[in-house]
């Protein structure tokens, strides 16, 4: 079993920057791969961002070149650093851990509204 804790979710004016941290409940040195999903009102969830255990890092088009995600195995954390917000971005920010092919674990998210 593998727990994911977010945080750093809020409230943010748009243009404004946000950092979610996600950490894990063993070493992030163990997973396949670990990513961020979004969710917003009466949509699917979607891929954000996501890296892979060779630092390997893909992004969604619609956040290309305003978010980055980061892995920091000495404290078994995934950042994701969120600049030049758009109101679209808002959603619930869930972290996903994936330690083998067959099992898939997600964080309870963290709310992200972008709002003037």
């Amino acid at each position: 079993q593998v727990q994911l804790v977010e945080s750093g979710g809020g409230l943010v004016q748009p243009g404004g920057s946000l950092r979610l941290s996600c950490a894990a409940s063993r070493s992030t040195l163990s997973f396949m791969s670990m990513s961020w999903y979004r969710q917003a009102p009466g949509k699917q969830r979607e891929l954000v961002a996501r890296i892979t255990s060779g630092g390997s890092t893909s992004y969604a088009d619609s956040v290309k070149d305003r978010f980055t995600i980061s892995r920091d195995d000495a404290k078994n954390t995934v950042h994701l650093q969120m600049n030049s917000l758009k109101p679209e971005d808002t959603a619930v920010y869930y972290c996903n851990a994936v330690p083998s092919i067959l099992k898939s674990y997600y964080g309870q998210g963290t709310q992200v509204t972008v709002s003037s």
